[in-house]
């Protein structure tokens, strides 16, 4: 014994040595390789990260664009003429000043009336106004107001300095963000296109809302802000000043709708979106590109609602930098430390081998079910501790389980030395089947995860009154519970425990349908069959799939009866068998009429489990 020790313990410091060995080739041969992946995820990860901050950035402009113009599609009195109209031009103007992200704010109806806030080319309100003659020209109006300034009050703000008036044939029916709006009936977000008051280029979001006509009927309001695209590369430039990278926004046709850099890289980069399909992508994407032979990693996210795509790019070198040089720094001083640890995993093998066989026999005695008086094994080494604890945790665990199954048969089975097989044998017991009355009506109503938590709730409770009568549970099904009295070994008085099992049941769930229904959730209600007689228990399944579990009439009898419940609106039913076994300890009602069960040609005569 001591000689196949000592080449045991030769044995783990060779397969130690091999294994240090092999890891050291492996991480010299992949290291450039590995340490290049590394590098490319964190150059990614920098990449990405600045990113998204530009793309939250960005919906916040959006984001705040469209809730400006939707505070003033949501303003109960407003209108670009009649009486409102003097308050909508305040409220426009209010509205324009505490949006920077917004070039102009305008309302128009469905007879050719506007009244807009503009800020650029000076501030003033626009007014349109149409006569009631078709054909007729409408009268523009500019009232011009004082520049923002801080020491300006609001009043003054607002004041009109001088006032221009003329005839026009502008018409906000046959503009281009008016008609979508009104074609679509949502908010959209028009292509670029030339604004006709400032003749700038930009885009314009839009809706629709309907007010009530004074005269009645109905009139229709769109409301629009307009962004230009001057103002929206501002935004992304202020993203992206960090020095690292560049961003652009690309419009639903791929036009660009707003960039930080200067034309160039972009050109590559749109290439390269339209060649690997990330141009119009749904969702975001992350790649590489070249420029001048210059690698560049790029992103690409949608901006939901308006069509458009957010990308970023930034040269590869930038974001490393001196990452590659670190990381095989790293790499060789992993490999001075494997081999520091390859020292000392020689010298600690030496105390891993007396504990390994001393804990080889003791699994040994736990293979063979043996579980009391298993001796500990301490060392000095951790993974002994740990395998030690291991072991006695598992000792622990079968101690257990040899609760809930027949241990000594399979301990027989062992020690024979015979395979474990399917195996039965009839026994007399009480097989009691459960169910949740309306149980698929209730879960049709529910969420998921609500469902499965209050199932989770019901069957430990149900769990727990059933191991309190000595019950033992075959399975669950679903919402039902199979469980047994009198296997896998003898229990006496097994009727007179089931029906216990049965009322406490009831009463433990009265107290738990109380608490759901204060929390607004639906009862349970149990409906419980029980049958006692002869059947087959044992080892059944499979040769490679076991399951102690029981078969037989009594058992599909007990079944029945738990499912003629619905019929006879009853909750808890007993056979004649069991009922005669509580020898009038519990109090029951005779159902009058024999009972038909599905499947069984005899009637029965069944009994109600009434409650205390």
């Amino acid at each position: 014994m001591a000689r196949l020790s000592r080449r045991f313990r030769v044995d783990v410091s060779t397969i130690v040595s091999a294994v240090a060995l092999t890891q050291s080739l492996l991480l010299a041969t992949l290291g450039y390789w590995g340490s290049q992946r590394l590098v490319a995820e964190i150059g990614t990860s920098a990449h990405a990260a600045n990113h998204h901050r530009t793309e939250d950035n960005m919906l916040a402009v959006l984001a705040k664009t469209e809730s400006t113009v939707g505070a003033l599609a949501a303003a109960p009195s407003r209108g670009p003429a009649g009486e409102h109209a003097q308050r909508t031009a305040e409220l426009l103007w209010t509205l324009l000043q505490q949006s920077p992200e917004l070039d102009s704010l305008y309302v128009a109806d469905d007879t050719g009336q506007m009244l807009m806030a503009l800020r650029h080319p000076v501030p003033a309100i626009r007014r349109i106004a149409r006569g009631a003659g078709a054909g007729e020209l409408a009268i523009e109006t500019w009232q011009y107001k004082l520049p923002p300034a801080p020491e300006v009050d609001a009043q003054q703000r607002f004041a009109t300095q001088r006032i221009e008036s003329f005839r026009t044939s502008f018409d906000p029916r046959l503009q281009r963000w008016y008609q979508q709006a009104r074609q679509m009936q949502r908010p959209v977000w028009t292509a670029p296109y030339t604004f006709a008051a400032t003749q700038e280029l930009g885009v314009t979001y839009a809706l629709t809302s309907k007010r009530r006509a004074a005269e009645g009927g109905s009139r229709l309001l769109v409301v629009g802000g307009d962004v230009s695209l001057g103002r929206l590369s501002r935004f992304v430039r202020l993203f992206a000043s960090d020095g690292r990278g560049d961003s652009a926004v690309l419009g639903a046709d791929f036009q660009v709708l707003a960039r930080s850099d200067q034309p160039g890289v972009l050109g590559a980069l749109h290439d390269q979106m339209l060649s690997d399909g990330t141009a119009g992508s749904a969702g975001g994407a992350a790649f590489a590109f070249d420029h001048d032979g210059r690698p560049h990693l790029a992103q690409a996210s949608p901006i939901p609602s308006t069509g458009w795509q957010l990308v970023s790019w930034v040269p590869e070198d930038f974001v490393l930098g001196e990452l590659r040089r670190a990381v095989l720094w790293w790499l060789l001083l992993g490999l001075a430390l494997l081999a520091a640890v390859l020292f000392v995993s020689l010298q600690l093998s030496r105390l891993v081998t007396s504990p390994v066989e001393k804990l080889s026999q003791i699994a040994r005695r736990i293979g063979l079910l043996e579980l009391d008086n298993l001796p500990r094994e301490p060392s000095r080494v951790l993974e002994i501790q740990h395998l030690d604890q291991s072991l006695d945790e598992s000792a622990r665990s079968l101690r257990a389980f040899s609760k809930f199954v027949p241990v000594d048969v399979i301990s027989q089975l062992v020690a024979e030395g015979r395979a474990l097989a399917p195996s039965g044998s009839p026994r007399r017991m009480t097989v009691m089947f459960t169910d949740i009355e309306g149980f698929t009506r209730i879960s049709e109503s529910m969420e998921a995860n609500v469902l499965v938590r209050m199932l989770t709730e019901y069957f430990n409770l149900a769990t727990r009154v059933l191991a309190r009568y000595g019950g033992v549970i075959d399975k669950f099904m679903g919402d039902g519970i199979m469980v047994l009295w009198g296997a896998p070994a003898d229990l006496k008085d097994a009727e007179y425990r089931a029906c216990l099992a049965a009322l406490q049941l009831h009463i433990e769930m009265g107290a738990l349908n109380r608490k759901w229904h204060a929390d607004g959730l639906p009862e349970f209600r149990t409906r419980i069959g029980i049958h006692t007689g002869v059947a087959i228990a044992g080892v059944l399944g499979s040769n490679d799939r076991l399951s102690y579990t029981s078969l037989g009439d009594v058992v599909n009898v007990a079944s029945r009866i738990e499912g003629i419940n619905k019929q006879l609106g009853t909750h808890t039913l007993v056979s004649e068998v069991t009922f005669a076994g509580l020898k009038g300890r519990l109090q029951t009602r005779r159902i009058d009429e024999r009972v038909a069960l599905r499947g069984r040609r005899t009637r029965m005569v069944l009994y109600e489990l009434l409650m205390p």
